[in-house]
């Protein structure tokens, strides 16, 4: 980014002027002094199309950053900011940066609007934002947003009205539900959910054509959807510190089935006819319960005994995902049936980073 500083106000009006005021411990009067200097100078504000205000100690913007009506990039991060009040009205912004600050829910404009259709980029990472901004919704020009770093615990059902966007970070929140409209957003290339309270992703994620990364590392994810196999353009999956993970990474061992699962397991096996009468009702229930077994190759089924096991599923032979599977012996882990599996359902594309641990 390059930065002008003549005093002249003459110049190119196709230039792109930067105001670099950042690192210069300026409060919120110091600021309206400089940036009143700058207005009553021959009307230089127009000229100024990025202000870069982070690492400061200001705590309320100045009226005066509205006469900067050509303004497109203003960065405050990194100050201490308790309200982002509608002072930005006049501003063309295409980026606004305010992370890292002191930012509640009813600190932000209730309408931020001339950027409502030109805003590209917004940053609110680093508050105290307790829900997803609803006035973010109305931005449907936006294709970077990032949420990260707060206490959000919802993405909104609404979510797909964004349908430009192409990053949409919320990781480090609270999030304990992803809604099946993110499957909408078919422009997203970057999904970041990690360090949340997530258990289960919709299965039409895998509708996000254009998704390359997608983080969900430190969530409490025990399955994903097979469906995720669709993500052809796909090139990094964090799954670390989820259970799905820590199921496949220790040692899963099987205790012996009692003797009633044990007959149980027979009747089932060999077919052996049961008519209501021969044994009493609770029998009959038990007997209906039985679980198949998941390998291809075995007919065996399991009631209340079962072996938790994690298969891959391959990706051109290098990179796998785990996905749990519930099989009804240990000895259906291994055997070709599932390398077999694999290779019916080989896939044209490479995952370049899967992060397990």
């Amino acid at each position: 980014m390059e930065c002008y500083t003549s005093d002249s106000c003459d110049s190119d009006s196709r230039e792109q002027k930067t105001l670099d005021l950042s690192y210069q411990s300026l409060d919120s009067n110091a600021l309206s002094s400089e940036l009143k200097g700058i207005v009553n100078e021959k009307d230089c504000a127009k000229n100024y199309e990025i202000i870069l205000l982070y690492n400061n100690r200001i705590r309320i913007l100045p009226d005066t950053i509205n006469r900067f009506c050509n303004l497109k990039i203003l960065d405050v991060s990194n100050n201490r900011l308790t309200v982002l009040p509608d002072v930005l009205k006049n501003c063309p912004l295409t980026t606004l940066i305010a992370k890292h600050n002191q930012l509640t829910n009813d600190s932000l404009p209730k309408c931020f609007y001339s950027a409502k259709t030109t805003l590209r980029e917004l940053n609110l990472c680093g508050n105290q934002l307790t829900a997803f901004p609803e006035q973010v919704l109305e931005m449907n020009s936006i294709k970077y947003l990032y949420l990260g770093g707060n206490r959000i615990v919802n993405i909104p059902k609404d979510i797909w009205k964004l349908s430009s966007l192409q990053i949409l970070s919320m990781g480090g929140n609270q999030i304990t539900e992803v809604p099946e409209s993110v499957g909408r957003l078919v422009g997203l290339q970057a999904l970041i959910l990690s360090d949340n309270l997530i258990e289960q992703l919709p299965a039409n994620i895998a509708n996000l054509k254009q998704l390359r990364s997608l983080l969900l590392h430190k969530n409490r994810l025990k399955t994903l959807p097979t469906q995720i196999i669709k993500l052809t353009c796909l090139t990094e999956l964090s799954l670390r510190e989820n259970p799905l993970v820590s199921r496949f990474i220790r040692d899963m061992t099987l205790e012996p089935p009692s003797l009633l699962e044990l007959a149980g397991r027979t009747i089932k096996l060999h077919e052996i006819p049961i008519q209501m009468g021969d044994v009493p009702t609770t029998l009959i229930d038990y007997l209906n319960a039985a679980q198949c077994c998941v390998n291809p190759k075995c007919r065996g089924v399991y009631f209340d005994n079962r072996v938790e096991h994690i298969k891959f599923v391959d990706f051109c032979g290098k990179y796998r995902i785990p996905l749990l599977q519930y099989l009804c012996s240990s000895k259906c882990i291994t055997g070709s049936w599932e390398s077999r599996e694999m290779d019916s359902n080989a896939h044209p594309h490479m995952m370049r980073k899967v992060l397990l641990g």
